[in-house]
Parts: C-alpha cells; structure tokens; sequence
C-alpha cells in the first residue's frame, strides 16, 4: 500500500502541467467524448508504466545494492529539475495521430507520449526503490489518472486557476527528497 500510495502522488504531482495532461485537453476538445478518452488514458499509461516497472525491477536485481542506491538518487534528482522544465505539446503532431476513434487516439498517442518521459521514469527508479511491480504500476497509474482526468473533465476553464509554475516547483522538492532519503537509507514511515 505504501508504494501505491508514494508512487500515486509522486506522479500526480508531476503531471500537473505535463505534455499528457496537454494532451488530454486536446483530445477532450477534438472528440468531446470524455468516456473513451480517459479508457484510451488508461490503457496506454497502464501498460507504459508496466514495462517501465518491469524495466525498474530487472535493475534492482541486476544491479548491486550500493550502485542502485546512487543510480536511484540520480534518477530522482533528474527528474526534480525535469519537474521544473515546463512541457510543451505540438499540436500538428497530434493532429496525425488523432485519426480514427476517441479511444484509439487517446492511447496511441498517450503510450506514444509517456515513452521516455518523467513519468516513466518514475515508474522504473519506484518499482526499483519499492522492489514491486504491480503496486508501483497500479500507483503511477492512478496518479495519472488523478492529473489528467480532470483536464478531460474540466478542460481549459480550471487551467488558468493552477500555477504550473508552483507545481514544477513542488514536484521537484519531492523528487530532490526522495533522492537524499534514497542516498540516506530513510525510507517513508
């Protein structure tokens, strides 16, 4: 449950602001159908995230103790300064990818999307923290979710009330502590 919980905030922290919370704007805006937007958000972050913890946990086990410690501290202290860099989203590029239906737009370009992002990276260095797929899996997941269902819900009306600025900033403290608690050998209580 505690690494449900860690990875469900971390990343919806970090999503506020992200090119896939963008993107889900746009989509909610081009097909007005919300239902299989976010089952197309779902699908793709699911099995995105899968592989990223599938990925994380083959290190942890590969990988000696001491040199996972370090290597997770510098994945977390790279993504509080990628927190920090505000996401942008070419349209143009999306506009090629929404053809056909709501459902199968959203997850080809959500998967297409999340490939070497943030969140993914999140995923594999907690599945790697955690030594645990599914939790870690079902956690970043639901932080997505968390994030972008309102962007798909609401849309633009909320966006300008929510400092993007602000957020970054948050999702990158978080980050930052968590590589010095993984340098320290604390973990969360």
């Amino acid at each position: 449950m505690h690494a449900l919980l860690v990875s469900a905030g971390i990343v919806a922290l970090s999503e506020i602001g992200d090119k896939t919370q963008l993107l889900a704007l746009l989509l909610a805006s081009r097909f007005r159908k919300p239902v299989p937007i976010i089952l197309g958000m779902l699908a793709a972050t699911t099995l995105n995230h899968a592989l990223a913890a599938l990925a994380g946990a083959w290190v942890a086990d590969a990988v000696a103790p001491e040199v996972l410690r370090w290597g997770l501290a510098l994945c977390f202290l790279a993504m509080a300064v990628w927190a920090l860099i505000p996401d942008t989203l070419d349209e143009s590029r999306v506009s090629t990818l929404a053809a056909g239906s709501a459902f199968v737009a959203t997850a080809i370009a959500f998967f297409v999307a999340e490939m070497g992002d943030k969140t993914q990276l999140a995923t594999a260095a907690l599945a790697a923290k955690f030594d645990t797929v599914l939790p870690v899996v079902a956690g970043t997941t639901l932080g997505m979710m968390l994030a972008d269902i309102p962007a798909v819900l609401v849309g633009h009306a909320a966006s300008h009330r929510i400092s993007g600025t602000w957020v970054r900033w948050l999702a990158a403290a978080v980050s930052a502590a968590l590589a010095v608690m993984t340098l320290l050998g604390v973990s969360l209580p």
